[in-house]
């Protein structure tokens, strides 16, 4: 199975549309992650929502808005409070991960696949096959 990450913005339209995906998608709803780093000295926090493969396809979609939400255990702001009335919604859990921020990768592509081993790694999405 590929896992392949799909990067949306930082501001609230790209959150809006995450937020949407999964509510259309709560069927295919694999985990929804908070992915927690340190930017110059400030928590930031990437949201990932991960989707089981579409039928018949192969390719397990990582919707991502990279960076963009201020840490909620820093201070909880409109766009947490956002998600977690998802997660209340949809009846599922936010998982967290402390992982290193993107700037420290030369290319984003990078970046991407340096969450994909820490994912799989921790078992939160499957192993290549």
């Amino acid at each position: 199975m590929i896992q392949r990450f799909i990067k949306l913005g930082e501001g609230y339209n790209d959150l809006y549309e995450l937020l949407e995906l999964a509510r259309t998608n709560t069927e295919r709803i694999h985990m929804l992650l908070q992915l927690d780093t340190t930017i110059a000295e400030r928590p930031m926090s990437s949201v990932v929502l991960i989707l089981q493969p579409a039928s018949p396809g192969k390719m397990m979609p990582l919707y991502i808005c990279l960076e963009g939400i201020l840490n909620p255990s820093y201070k909880e702001t409109e766009r947490y409070h956002l998600i977690k009335k998802l997660c209340e919604e949809l009846e599922i859990n936010i998982h967290r991960l402390e992982v290193k921020p993107s700037h420290t990768f030369s290319e984003e592509v990078l970046y991407f696949q340096y969450l994909i081993g820490v994912l799989r790694m921790n078992k939160y999405i499957p192993p290549l096959q």
